[in-house]
């Protein structure tokens, strides 16, 4: 099933994005949001299962003939596409800040400009140069002919038929060994042995659908910019010719419920409070008769529940009591209810019912349909004209009442007593005089917003783990792929941050499990652990988690906070301004680099950045962030077993660890990093014996060595001298790679874990039980 959603997801994504009609777009969306929580809560479900965060599907997807990119996570392109000018106000702000500061990027100078004369000269010079090698190619070419001539003495005579022999040999075996050659190529290429050749031509099928893409969403931008205006034109024109008679039709239809419920009952009604939708809810195709029942039953039932609240919960109490031991007994693991799926069906069904069968041959360019918008905001304007007529209706009711009761001598009706609200806990407000551009400049200055490099989350290469499901049928417990943590940084991360409706969502289904004390089943994530050694890509995957959801990025790392906002005041400062400025700035990630030292027992004496001093504050942040907004604390730690475990898995909620590359990845990394710097892949590079010998670095790592070696100079060089995987041993074996102790300190300190000890612990279970049955038939035998 989780498989097939990301299938769906996958569709639905791209459809979105290529589809140009503005009402069909927003019924895909729908759907597409429903899908994407609903493969949130999936993933959470298989998490809650297996105790594990990463799980591997390599039997599924050959069963299903599909490659790793199938089951590749995407990420919808409008989280970036629809936020475009707060993005470019914010980094407006940003650079204005920056710029005060006296930082400003590094920027290519220009080259300084040459007078008239001196550009001449310099044409002149370079064109003299130019005529004289042509002429003195020429002049050898010429020798050379003379000097063949001379050698030969005679001319020959040769036979036209054997001449003609001649010339055909060479040129159909020419023609052949060229065919012969490219159907090697192309076949090379097909088994990926070799790589394939740089396409810079026009007919580049990849570079012309970037272009159709691209196409489309300009005409989706003009769709929709004209859609918006027909909204408020629409909007004003029924408001014109349909308001007034809106509202006599509304006041006549309640005044003769005021006269018929009058008849029937000898007095007027109740005018519905606004909190039920007022008149709303008297036209739903009911008689006055039907409505005085549902009156009458509605407070017979409000006095029985006051008697029968005892005896209903003592019995509630008996009856969920014994549908536990009934679960716990036959029924087992039960999937909990999406709330996702009734926004996926309510979709299909509104496509179904307005698009599928509409013909649409005379809207060739996918305009907005005008009879829609007339339907959709008729029924608005008809609720703002019902709100000013309940409002009229409302004191003429209660004018007749009071005409009533002074004939008959009775007294006004009371008025009924407002609840009264219960005021919850505000948090004080320590900035109320400042702006919130005062307070984002501060920050700014103080180094804790910081600006991060535009990274995108496909650019963290690596491959799929192949092996996984082999390695667990024999009782080992596999490292997760580079494109496995790519996945999960996505659908735990990425997604809930991106989509406001998917985290509302996540919300509601937060509160539901605390309801039923099944916390663990809520996939909303608010802190996030990445760990793993040196140069393997942390803060590559933080800095491409905002920039596919356009975050601003807060840095809490000791190293960055030394000296800033000092004692308790400063902290508490701090942490104000933090969550203030994040809340306004949504999405927000804040990151704690090299987390485990906020836990270290003993702080070395070298060390004057006093990490212990968030030590109770970060708690109380993760804390302090509310359910419905979209703010992410993602720690990163290098050696987390140098704190304390239990305080550092208590903060966050998702343990992300990246592991050594394996072949498949490494094979990858050098193959992109080459040829990302202009390095040309031919057959004189042998990737597979580099990628052999690379065992045990990293991704940075790599990426230091290509760039050690392809500088310009050598760049220039290899149509002469192609490159060799010789060249880029020697750089590698200036770094120190990542040692198996290493990478088995993170195995043994993700097995402390609660989903290591959980899954341990289930093994066990496992084990003993075929154990048991082995016994059973041993003694069934004898």
């Amino acid at each position: 099933m989780y498989v097939k959603y990301i299938q769906i997801f996958r569709k639905m994504e791209e459809c979105y994005d290529q589809v140009v009609h503005p009402q069909k777009r927003r019924v895909v969306r729908l759907v597409l949001d429903g899908v994407m929580g609903r493969l949130i809560e999936l993933k959470q479900e298989m998490v809650t299962l297996e105790f594990g965060e990463f799980h591997f599907m390599d039997d599924i997807i050959s069963d299903l003939k599909l490659t790793p990119s199938d089951i590749e996570v995407p990420i919808p392109k409008y989280f970036l596409l629809e936020r475009q000018k707060q993005l470019k106000e914010r980094e407006r702000l940003l650079a204005s800040t920056l710029a005060s500061m006296g930082i400003v990027e590094k920027e290519s100078k220009p080259e300084e400009s040459l007078s008239w004369e001196e550009a001449v000269k310099v044409v002149q010079v370079m064109e003299r140069a130019r005529q004289g090698r042509m002429h003195a190619k020429y002049m050898r070419g010429f020798l050379e002919q003379e000097r063949h001539r001379q050698k030969r003495g005679e001319v020959s005579t040769m036979d036209e038929a054997y001449a003609a022999v001649i010339i055909q040999k060479a040129a159909r075996g020419f023609v052949q060994r060229r065919r012969v050659r490219k159907e090697r190529d192309n076949e090379f290429i097909f088994l990926g042995m070799i790589p394939p050749p740089d396409s810079q031509h026009s007919h580049d099928p990849i570079r012309l659908s970037e272009e159709t893409q691209h196409a489309r969403r300009l005409v989706q931008d003009a769709n929709e910019s004209e859609f918006q205006q027909a909204l408020k034109v629409v909007r004003e024109r029924l408001r014109e010719t349909e308001g007034a008679d809106i509202q006599e039709r509304l006041k006549h239809q309640i005044r003769q419920w005021f006269i018929e419920c009058k008849d029937l009952t000898g007095k007027f009604p109740d005018y519905p409070p606004e909190d039920e939708g007022g008149s709303k809810a008297l036209f739903v195709n009911k008689t006055p008769d039907e409505i005085e029942k549902e009156l009458a039953e509605a407070e017979e039932a409000k006095d029985k529940k006051k008697k029968d609240k005892g005896k209903e919960k003592k019995k509630a109490k008996k009856k969920e009591d014994k549908k536990k031991k009934k679960d716990d007994e036959d029924e087992g693991w039960q999937m909990t209810n999406s709330l996702y799926v009734t926004d996926v069906h309510e979709g299909h069904q509104s496509y179904k019912a307005v698009w599928f069968n509409r013909d649409e041959q005379d809207n060739l360019e996918q305009k907005h349909d005008v009879e829609l918008i007339r339907e959709e905001k008729r029924a608005e304007v008809e609720d703002e004209v019902r709100q000013q007529v309940d409002a009229l209706m409302r004191e003429e009711l209660d004018n007749l009442k009071l005409v009533l009761d002074k004939d008959k001598g009775k007294r006004k009706a009371k008025k009924k007593k407002k609840a009264k609200k219960k005021k919850g806990k505000r948090e004080k407000d320590l900035t109320p005089d400042r702006s919130m551009e005062e307070l984002f400049e501060e920050l700014v200055r103080e180094g804790v917003i910081v600006r991060y490099p535009q990274v995108r989350l496909r650019d963290y290469l690596g491959s799929y783990n192949f092996l996984g499901t082999t390695l667990r049928q024999n009782e080992r417990e596999p490292m997760p792929g580079l494109s496995d943590i790519r996945n999960v940084v996505t659908l735990f991360g990425v997604l809930p941050l991106g989509s406001e409706s998917v985290h509302t969502k996540l919300v509601e289904l937060k509160a539901k499990s605390k309801e039923r004390k099944l916390d663990k089943a809520a996939p909303l994530v608010r802190a996030m652990l990445i760990l793993g050694p040196r140069q393997t890509g942390k803060k590559m995957l933080l800095h491409g988690l905002c920039t596919e959801v356009g975050a601003t990025l807060f840095d809490l790392t000791a190293t960055n906070m030394a000296g800033k906002y000092p004692g308790k005041d400063g902290l508490k400062m701090l942490m104000h301004l933090v969550l203030k400025v994040g809340r306004a700035l949504q999405p927000t990630v804040i990151h704690v680099g090299d987390c485990e030292r906020m836990f270290m027992k003993k702080v070395p004496k070298s060390d004057k950045t006093e990490p212990k001093r968030f030590k109770k504050v970060l708690p109380k942040l993760i804390k302090a962030i509310k359910l419905d907004e979209r703010i992410l604390l993602v720690g990163t730690s290098q050696r987390p077993w140098e704190g304390d475990q239990k305080s550092l898995v208590s903060c966050h909620q998702k343990i992300v660890p990246i592991p050594r590359p394996d072949y498949n990845s490494r094979y990858m990394l050098w193959r992109e990093f080459i040829k990302r710097h202009g390095g040309r892949i031919r057959d004189t590079l042998d990737l597979t014996s580099l990628t052999k010998v690379s065992d045990g670095y990293a991704g940075g790592h790599i990426l230091e060595a290509v760039k050690q070696v392809l500088t310009e100079h050598r760049l220039e060089q290899q149509a002469a001298r192609p490159l060799q995987a010789i060249e880029f041993i020697a750089p590698l074996a200036k770094m120190d790679p990542i040692y198996q102790d290493e990478e088995d300190q993170f195995k043994s300190w993700l097995e402390k874990t609660p989903h290591g000890k959980n899954r341990k612990k289930a093994l066990e279970d496992a084990e003993g039980g075929q154990k048991d049955k082995k016994k059973g038939k041993k003694a069934a035998k004898k």
